[in-house]
């Protein structure tokens, strides 16, 4: 008798290639302008958000001992 070296829920695997199929997936749809321009919206827009973020982030991001010591000689200037 011929015994397989599989578990039984997989026998299957080891004959895939026995059952090739000769139907062609439906093409796909192609996207009208209107979607294409929303796609692009939505990407400038995420693109834009993370840009303005990075600048005005930036300021907050700097070390804050450059600006007290500015401050304060600024102040002792002015006594």
């Amino acid at each position: 008798m011929f015994r397989r070296r599989e578990a039984v829920p997989f026998a299957f695997v080891a004959e895939a290639d026995h059952f090739r199929s000769n139907v062609t997936p439906p093409p796909r749809e192609r996207l009208s302008a209107s979607q294409i321009a929303g796609r692009t919206l939505i990407g400038l827009t995420v693109v834009a958000g993370l840009a303005g973020s990075l600048i005005f982030g930036m300021p907050s991001l700097q070390s804050g001992d450059s600006a007290t010591r500015q401050q304060q000689s600024e102040a002792s200037d002015n006594r």
